[in-house]
């Protein structure tokens, strides 16, 4: 169980330091999608409405530690918040972020007493402060001096800390998981609807348990796979793991991505009678110009002898690039039968047509099934922007904020963030 902030008796007049991730695209000082901000609203507001002073903590980008760099300002995020909460929102910088850029890094002693000195002289009850990566102290390991040095500062900022972040809630951070060990600690209404619906999806599970894996990192899926396999009823692949498993079992697989150093574990996992497998391929050029459908034989080829897989093969100077018209149909038979879904990374290379056909075919099966015939979750940068370029991601039961921090958790670790939250 973690600790939430609905289990706080009395925020009155308590300063709040809340961990979140606003780290979002931005363009001529303008933010371009403000999703991430926006689910952090309800815990501002609670907070808000029990007499609290927020004081938020967030980076942006990976900048220089150290190093002031106007790119990665929060300056946008404090005027998108503003709108969105309609209310106003104290920008506080300091030196220790070298704000105004002028001022050199200083390493300042008065971290906590700068930055509250800035508040106290402030009206509003809501502070965001300048990106937490300026400053040295956010890039020490747990194990230094400074990491603890830093946490400790930042601590001497409020009265109580929420961890509301969950995107960054694998990272052990001193703004992440540091401070926790200095003030009470509890989680946000996101990170604690996160916890929840992951849990579940782990833990209890209706079903049939669907899982949809695409991408092309074969890093982060594979202990997703094989945390997921004793407890899943199909594991639907597209993107890397089909590559690697086909150049493993002999294929000529033209210029697809590959990753050489997963090829035993991906010819292990994909003997499994629960991974389903493609029995069609688009490929072709990526500038969507020549394509074809690859049939592959009655039977997939992972079932026949490797002589017999080498007369298959794509073109040399061609990708394999999504998953064909066949393997939809394929995939929608359990898609439609499934009580709980998990859906991480698209089944082919959506940001040029053609390619984009299957990936959007089983994001919207996907999002029908969802909200009342099943549990459905999602995350990821590319699976959320293609649920949002279809307008269906409010039919998905939890969109996470959250890729990395999502992969690590369906994957059975132990997130830094999450650890310390608990009772």
């Amino acid at each position: 169980m973690i600790k939430t902030i609905k289990d706080i008796k009395d925020l009155k007049n308590k300063r709040v330091l809340v961990r979140v991730d606003f780290n979002v695209p931005i363009k001529n000082g303008k933010v371009q999608e403000n999703y991430r901000i926006k689910k952090v609203l309800p815990t501002i507001e609670y907070l808000l409405k029990h007499k609290a002073q927020v004081i938020l903590v967030s980076h942006l980008g990976r900048p220089t530690p150290g190093k002031f760099e106007k790119k990665f300002s929060l300056a946008p995020v404090a005027k998108e918040l503003e709108k969105l909460l309609k209310r106003k929102v104290s920008f506080v910088c300091h030196s220790e972020l070298a704000c105004p850029p002028k001022k050199k890094i200083s390493g300042s002693k008065n971290f906590s007493k700068e930055i509250l000195k800035s508040i106290q002289n402030d009206s509003s009850n809501v502070v965001l402060l300048e990106n937490i990566r300026f400053c040295k102290g956010e890039a020490a390991v747990s194990s230094s001096s400074d990491y603890k040095k830093f946490a400790k500062e930042l601590a001497g900022l409020a009265d109580i800390f929420v961890m509301d972040g969950f995107a960054v809630a694998h990272r052990d951070s001193p703004s992440v998981s540091g401070v926790a060990k200095f003030l009470p600690a509890f989680a946000g209404l996101l990170v604690e609807e996160e916890v929840e619906g992951l849990t579940r999806v782990i833990n209890k599970p209706k079903k049939p348990l669907v899982v949809i894996l695409g991408g092309i990192k074969c890093e982060t899926k594979i202990p997703v796979l094989e945390n997921l396999l004793p407890k899943a009823s199909q594991i639907l692949l597209g993107g890397g793991i089909v590559n690697t498993y086909l150049w493993a079992k002999g294929f000529a697989v033209g210029k697809s991505l590959i990753d050489k150093d997963f090829k035993n574990k991906v010819l292990k996992i994909c003997k499994n009678k629960k991974v389903i497998l493609p029995v069609d391929l688009v490929v072709g050029d990526k500038s969507g110009k020549s394509y074809e459908v690859l049939k592959m034989s009655s039977k997939f080829p992972a079932r026949i002898a490797n002589e017999a897989c080498r007369t298959w093969q794509v073109p040399s100077s061609k990708s394999i690039l999504s998953v064909g018209p066949e393997t939809v149909q394929l995939y929608a038979k359990y898609i439609k039968k499934a009580k709980t879904l998990i859906l991480n990374g698209a089944i082919g290379y959506f940001e040029q047509p053609p390619y984009q056909h299957a990936t959007y075919a089983i994001n919207r099966l996907f999002a029908a099934r969802s909200k009342g015939r099943a549990f459905g979750v999602a995350g990821g940068g590319e699976t959320v922007q293609v649920l949002k370029e279809l307008r269906i991601k409010e039919q998905v039961d939890l969109v996470s904020t959250g890729g990395g921090a999502m992969l690590e958790f369906l994957a059975g670790k132990k997130l830094p963030g999450i650890e310390v939250l608990k009772s």
